[in-house]
């Protein structure tokens, strides 16, 4: 009897203090002004790739405030969903909504679990606000904020992740992941920046294998962007009208790229037995190697550079969708700049990273290349290596 009188008053007080914290002003990537309950302890993702942020936040257990999540991580990158849920069982209990598209959710599910807020990507938006959504929420006195990995990495991913620092009260955590992100971002920026043109070209080949067609791509934005500051020419930067693409494969050969670089990852839920390259945490990466070769065949690279010097590499496709960005932008400097970032390990980095601000253990798996040893040289532009 006592035991339950002690567990009810714990539990009013708690609620007592949640109900009487005061609204908050925070700022999102719309630069919204909304008011929020600081910090919030029940949160519905708009993508469940935002655990790997909300991972750092709140170490110990990420699932403790996730009421409801999209069911996308789960489909679109299985390897981390598995480590993740064989640590945090509670996360398999999380109820799932929506599947592939952006803004999808139960409007009545969403208000139901009482959310403090919804975070939700900046694309989806529009969905958002066209169905009513938006309106209906700010009736039921439940803010959204939009957040941006995906389209603008570089420039969003700081208030981002400042901004998840401030719902979940862990400002201090959220600034120390910035400053370790800057410093490694550094460590490439501080030799690119000093390149002279030509520089290598580089061809981006989007969702490696997810279609048997060939060639989706990016722009300037995203993994385009991380080819620019790692020192390559992206042969479709100024081919593409947006972000994301698919470039006319006569257009890849006669730019004949000097490196092909692929991202990909497990699609099996997409794609069954597709050409998809399996990357992430612990895969087979021997069998990551024998998928990536067969790029090699398609008709876009058969008389390129890149196929000649066998430049040809696979990177873990989340990369564009985290906040993990300078793991993939380190990587890309190596495999375009061997030579000037030999001392560059981006594995060691991403180790480093899982060391210090993830819960749990880094496995190797998220990059490859043909060889099992990458030749040490720089790749020049529309040359032969040396």
């Amino acid at each position: 009897m006592i035991l339950r009188l002690v567990l009810f008053i714990v539990l009013l007080t708690s609620s007592v203090a949640h109900a009487e914290q005061t609204m908050t002003p925070v700022t999102d990537l719309f630069g919204r002004t909304v008011n929020i309950k600081l910090p919030v302890q029940r949160v519905i993702l708009g993508e469940g790739r935002q655990l790997y942020l909300v991972a750092m936040l709140d170490k110990e257990n990420p699932a403790k405030r996730i009421v409801a999540w999209r069911k996308d991580l789960i489909q679109s990158d299985p390897a981390t969903w598995q480590q993740y849920r064989q640590q945090f069982p509670q996360l398999e209990k999380i109820p799932t909504f929506g599947g592939r598209e952006q803004g999808t959710f139960d409007i009545e599910q969403a208000i139901n679990l009482k959310p403090d807020v919804i975070i939700m990507n900046m694309d989806a938006r529009n969905a958002i606000v066209d169905s009513g959504y938006e309106a209906a929420l700010a009736s039921a006195g439940i803010p959204i904020v939009y957040v941006d990995f995906r389209y603008d990495p570089i420039a969003h991913i700081p208030p981002t992740v400042k901004l998840f620092g401030e719902l979940f009260g862990q400002s201090e955590r959220s600034e120390a992941y910035l400053k370790f992100r800057e410093s490694e971002l550094q460590r490439v920026t501080s030799r690119t920046l000093k390149l002279k043109n030509p520089l290598p070209k580089v061809f981006l080949e989007r969702l490696g294998g997810y279609s048997e067609e060939c060639c989706m791509t990016f722009g300037k934005g995203s993994f385009g962007r991380f080819t620019k500051l790692a020192g390559g020419d992206n042969i479709a930067a100024n081919l593409a009208p947006g972000s994301f693409f698919t470039l006319n494969p006569e257009k890849v050969i006669a730019a004949n790229p000097d490196v092909v670089i692929l991202t990909s990852g497990n699609f099996q839920a997409f794609v069954p037995g597709g050409r998809w390259i399996p990357l992430g945490p612990g895969v087979n990466i021997d069998e990551s190697r024998r998928k990536l070769a067969w790029f090699t065949s398609r008709p876009a690279y058969a008389d390129s550079t890149a196929r000649r010097n066998s430049a040809f590499f696979a990177i873990w496709h989340q990369f564009y969708n985290s906040p993990y960005d300078v793991i993939a932008i380190q990587q890309l400097a190596r495999w375009i700049h061997p030579q000037l970032f030999a001392d560059l390990d981006a594995d060691d980095t991403f180790r480093r990273l899982h060391q210090e601000f993830l819960p749990v253990p880094y496995q190797s798996g998220y990059m490859v290349s043909l060889q099992k040893e990458e030749n040490n040289h720089d790749v020049k532009s529309g040359t032969t290596p040396r």
